[in-house]
């Protein structure tokens, strides 16, 4: 893969990225109590005695954070740990009740796996070091009154999974690629809704730089970044920073960053603190959690079709490119619309259109394909005249302008525009007889050698047919009546 190379003063410097993915898990409880996740709800609504940390109140495991981890790990190809050990991370914070994280240290629920990333060099494999379940923590508000701080409690308990990669990445755009790609896997499998907004999906990115060649740097881990393009800009940032303070004879000190959006820059929220610091120990609330062969294998049995083996299928059973059955599988969306729209009409024609001119239109209104005017059904029909010869190509352009525009179906806006494509000969033929007719020189010319004046005769010919006559009857026609 190629490597992001930051030119300096010294010389050149290579980025070295791992990140660090917590993804709130589908649940409609929390890891170790009955209280609601449902997002929206008035401060400290969904609290149970256990997030409050009420002294005596013992946690229960919930079922669905276990086979949601399990279900993870497999979609990545991860070893499933049967044993597992729940562990108390020690850390005050205000809106942590407990004064302590129920996390996993030394025996996580899930181990080493790999995500495979569509980079335009090819594919990067990244290595997962480890998935394990711990507890969100709640929130400090200032809103109400800024001389004050005050905590709400309903995230406090909230199932998560830190999905750790290993430093396997080399550049911003892997890093993107690779958070892109987790996201797609737990959409898929229905672990994690991946809304970022939200907070249900966010990411710590440790970031180091190096001498091609040389040990790995000291890294800093920019903290909570929440959206794809903040992701990019907060590596590049630090990376140069980082590279500035070496070549000025500096040194990284290991620490905790905050990328500010406004600024687009990463400053200093606290040092680092490594496990010891965390006095991590087995929570004595909590016996190890013991999975049964078979549970993972219902699990393997029950997962749906992942992001790359949708692409396989859609390579060696519609014939699409690499590159083109990857943007289709990115979303889950995206493949829901194209398996209907492949179900009907040309795959390729069917990709071509989708990625093409429906992408490039939703891209210009800044609206996701769940928000399109134009649905699977509607882009079909399109498609369909195309199949059909009813419009050219170049017509269906303008046509599906119209649909954007109107909202009107493909078939009513061709008729009451007139846009039929002419496929009878004889009318482009005396189309082109005119066009001869009227460019006799240009004919001589084409016919001394300069072939490149047919696209001249074709580009008059669909003028002067107000772009309706068929391409490949006019092709057809023209190179005879050319000779």
């Amino acid at each position: 893969m190629a490597q992001q190379i930051i030119k300096g003063n010294t010389g050149d410097w290579e980025m070295v990225i791992g990140l660090e993915v917590h993804a709130q898990v589908t649940s409609h409880s929390k890891l170790f109590s009955g209280a609601s996740t449902q997002f929206g709800n008035e401060p400290n609504m969904n609290v149970a005695f256990v997030d409050a940390g009420m002294p005596g109140m013992l946690p229960v495991i919930n079922e669905v954070a276990v086979s949601q981890a399990v279900r993870t790990g497999l979609a990545i190809n991860a070893q499933i740990n049967l044993r597992s050990i729940f562990d108390r991370k020690n850390y005050f914070y205000p809106d942590l009740p407990q004064g302590y994280q129920i996390s996993q240290f030394l025996d996580p629920i899930v181990g080493k796996g790999e995500i495979l990333l569509d980079m335009p060099e090819g594919v990067k494999k990244v290595g997962v070091t480890r998935i394990h379940l711990e507890q969100d923590a709640g929130k400090s508000l200032h809103e109400y009154n800024p001389k004050f701080t005050y905590i709400d409690l309903n995230r406090a308990g909230v199932i998560l999974m830190e999905i750790v990669s290993e430093p396997d990445m080399c550049s911003a755009d892997e890093a993107v690629a690779y958070l892109k790609k987790l996201r797609a896997i737990v959409r898929y499998i229905g672990a994690c809704d991946g809304d970022m907004e939200k907070g249900n999906m966010r990411c710590d990115a440790n970031v180091s730089v190096r001498k091609a060649g040389e040990p790995l740097g000291t890294r800093c881990e920019i903290k909570n970044v929440n959206s794809m393009r903040f992701l990019h800009k907060a590596i590049e940032f630090e990376a140069m920073r980082q590279v500035e303070i070496l070549e000025s004879g500096g040194k990284i000190n290991q620490e905790t960053r905050l990328f500010d959006s406004t600024k687009g820059e990463t400053r200093t929220m606290r040092t680092k603190e490594d496990a010891h610091d965390y006095r991590y120990f087995p929570d004595p609330d909590l016996l190890p959690l013991e999975l049964t062969q078979q549970f993972v294998d219902d699990i393997k049995n029950s997962l749906p079709e992942l992001p790359d083996q949708r692409k396989q299928r859609y390579i060696s059973t519609f014939g699409l490119t690499p590159y083109d059955a990857s943007v289709i599988v990115a979303e889950q969306e995206y493949a829901q619309y194209y398996e209907q729209l492949a179900a009907k009409h040309d795959p390729k024609l069917s990709s071509n259109w989708m990625t093409g001119e429906l992408f490039g239109r939703l891209n210009k209104l800044g609206v996701s394909i769940e928000e399109s005017p134009i649905s699977a059904k509607k882009l079909g029909d399109l498609i369909g005249l195309i199949e059909d010869n009813t419009i050219s190509g170049k017509i269906a352009k303008d046509v599906l302008d119209l649909m954007f525009e109107t909202g009107k179906d493909a078939a009513v806006i061709v008729e009451e525009n007139g846009m039929k494509q002419v496929t009878d000969t004889g009318a482009i033929e005396k189309i082109i007889d005119e066009v001869i007719a009227g460019n006799a020189d240009k004919v001589a010319e084409y016919r001394s050698g300069k072939d490149k004046l047919f696209g001249f005769f074709v580009g008059q010919v669909m003028k002067a047919s107000g772009g309706k006559a068929n391409p490949a009857a006019l092709n057809d026609l023209l190179k005879k009546k050319l000779g």
